[in-house]
Order: C-alpha cells, then sequence, then structure tokens
C-alpha cells in the first residue's frame, strides 16, 4: 500500500483558513454580508436575514422550517440559506476558540493560587458561552 506524506497545519491555521473561505471565498451570497454574519454585529439585508443570522448564533437548535421559509420569501434560496448559516457559526466557533484560549493562556500564565480565578475571568467574558459578544 502506498502512504503519501501529507503536511498538517496546526489547528488555528487550519480554522482561520476555513473562516476565510466562508466569508470570503467565491459564493452566491455577497462576501461583504457572510463577513457580517461571521461577526457579532448587524447583517445588511431583509429584516429576516438579520433575525436568522442572530438565530444562528444565539440559539442555532431553534432554527425552524419557518425561519427558512422567511428567507425564501425574502427571496434567498437554499444555497444563500446555507452560506449565511455556515458563516453564522463559523464567526461563533472563531470567538468561542478565542475565549477558550483566552481562559487557557491566563491559566498557563497565572500564579497557582490564581490560575482558576483566571480561567473563570475569561469564561465570564462577553461571547464565551454564546458566541455574540466582541
Amino acid at each position: 500500500m502506498y502512504y503519501r506524506w501529507v503536511p498538517v497545519r496546526a489547528p488555528a491555521d487550519a480554522f482561520a483558513s476555513l473562516l476565510a473561505r466562508v466569508t470570503g471565498g467565491d459564493g452566491v451570497t455577497p462576501a461583504a454580508q457572510r463577513a457580517q454574519a461571521a461577526g457579532a454585529g448587524a447583517v445588511d439585508g431583509a429584516p429576516a436575514v438579520a433575525a436568522f443570522v442572530a438565530k444562528v448564533r444565539d440559539h442555532a437548535y431553534r432554527i425552524t422550517d419557518d425561519d427558512v421559509a422567511a428567507l425564501r420569501a425574502a427571496g434567498l434560496d437554499d444555497d444563500h440559506v446555507y452560506e449565511l448559516t455556515c458563516a453564522a457559526a463559523a464567526g461563533v466557533a472563531a470567538r468561542r476558540l478565542d475565549a477558550a484560549r483566552a481562559a487557557m493562556d491566563a491559566h498557563a500564565a497565572a500564579p497557582a493560587g490564581d490560575a482558576e480565578d483566571a480561567a473563570a475571568d475569561a469564561a465570564a467574558a462577553p461571547g464565551a458561552r454564546t458566541g455574540t459578544g466582541a
């Protein structure tokens, strides 16, 4: 059997590459709108788009067929819905990853007695639980 050596990138580099492709790669949804969906702020477009992206960011498990139907009624097709969903989810994941790294860095940098306090402070930072903070 033949095996080919494949270079492995650091997970952070791989995730950054994924986020860049989701927000800036080819797609039917404008790259600026996908970047907004991945961010924590407002999203341009129909009110249904902003409501959908906010719901994906905060409560993705609550998305229903009615939410998708509202996007279709606003003129979006399945490709738009998919791209906005991926961008919003990737943005939340990026913010959660950043919060986790901050907690680990705080834990590693803190003196032995203060490590638990530093980790708790990092976990309480905006966006650490919901992914909606800065």
